[in-house]
């Protein structure tokens, strides 16, 4: 009896030494079982293939987007994920959704994790929660998914598609005068 009390004592003080303390950061968030933004493509490929959890047969998990520095792997998964979405910008992971399973986990369990783990989320609305992390963005979005992404990149990305935008928005005009 002494002996599991002092367990779950010396549990519980783990748990709370290893809870983030309020101006104190937590350990920014990069990725998941060993997966993380920035890694190269050909990495992440022997990572997925090696860990049950996710069913990925190779190349034909692989497909390319519209533009040619973009690679997307989408796997299913086993246990508590149904799918995973790993998408790539010059062949580095910069994006990495984990679609779980609601029979499962729950959103509010999830939650309280990640709040355990991280401390009080940046924002909260009804459909997400979100922390924001030096160069992390960690969303827990409803029904249930996990996103990691790489704000560096993104935000880059973001402008590149803003300015080619301008550029076709400039060249429809262009030829709209024409007339």
């Amino acid at each position: 009896m002494a002996r599991n009390l002092r367990g779950a004592l010396l549990l519980a003080l783990g748990l709370l030494l290893s809870r983030p303390v309020a101006g104190q950061p937590a350990k920014v968030p990069r990725g998941f079982r060993g997966i993380e933004l920035g890694m190269e493509l050909d990495q992440v490929k022997e990572k997925l293939a090696a860990d049950a959890l996710f069913d990925y047969r190779g190349e034909p998990d692989v497909s390319l987007l519209p533009t040619q520095q973009q690679t997307l792997i989408e796997v299913t998964g086993s246990s508590f994920i149904r799918r995973a979405f790993f998408q790539f910008h010059e062949r580095k992971l910069y994006v990495l959704i984990l679609v779980l399973d609601q029979r499962r986990l729950d959103y509010f369990t999830l939650y309280t994790t990640m709040t355990g783990k991280y401390g009080d989320c940046t924002r909260l609305d009804p459909t997400e929660a979100i922390w924001e992390f030096p160069g992390v963005r960690l969303s827990l979005e409803r029904p249930l998914s996990v996103k990691y992404i790489d704000t560096a990149v993104f935000a880059a990305l973001q402008e590149q598609g803003q300015a080619q935008q301008s550029l076709q928005e400039m060249s429809r005009q262009m030829f709209l005068e024409q007339f």
